[in-house]
């Protein structure tokens, strides 16, 4: 038996003035990507060209007065997660991406914030944050490259690494074929 609907009340869309207070008021709250920022104001707007073009205005006047700039927002977002959270390029590569920020900028920033930072450093930081210590067996092997991969690092250097601890040939072996089997990500 379906519930009854109750009455909801309709829509009010946003005006193009209210439209930019809530456009500012969601940057005061964190960083955003224009993409990002354009989902947020579409659901506040009419669905057609009216809506459309209110936001292109207010996103336009954000731009104009340097509230919103994809590349300084990738800027931080790189930066941040780098020094924060010891990630590597490819997971901060595939979060921007996901924010909708350009690959153009992505690419650029990713090299600029890169190119000094050494990745089998980086990688090394990421397991002291995380206290992941050298693995004793093939099953908590596989969980450290696990770990290392969804933080963004390069199969070169998980390996490195774990040769480096000294992990078994066996264990690195049964890696490998783990990873023949998986599927491929791009």
């Amino acid at each position: 038996m379906p519930f009854p609907r109750k009455s909801s009340k309709p829509q009010v869309w946003l005006s193009e003035p209210a439209l930019h207070e809530y456009a500012l008021q969601s940057l005061g709250r964190r960083m955003r990507s224009e993409a990002d920022l354009r989902r947020l104001m579409r659901a506040k707007v009419e669905p057609d060209e009216a809506g459309a073009a209110k936001v292109s205005v207010v996103v336009a006047r954000l731009k104009e007065y340097g509230y919103l700039d994809d590349t300084a927002y990738a800027d931080n977002y790189v930066r941040l997660r780098q020094q924060n959270e010891k990630q590597g390029q490819r997971r901060v590569r595939q979060d921007l991406g996901q924010k909708g920020v350009s690959k153009e900028i992505i690419s650029q920033t990713i090299e600029a914030r890169y190119a000094d930072i050494s990745e089998e450093t980086l990688a090394r930081q990421h397991l002291e944050r995380k206290r992941i210590r050298k693995p004793e067996n093939e099953k908590e092997t596989a969980r450290v490259m696990r770990r290392l991969v969804t933080a963004g690092f390069s199969p070169t250097v998980i390996y490195k690494i774990l040769r480096q601890w000294d992990v078994s040939d066996e264990a690195l072996a049964t890696l490998d074929n783990l990873e023949d089997d998986a599927p491929a990500d791009e």
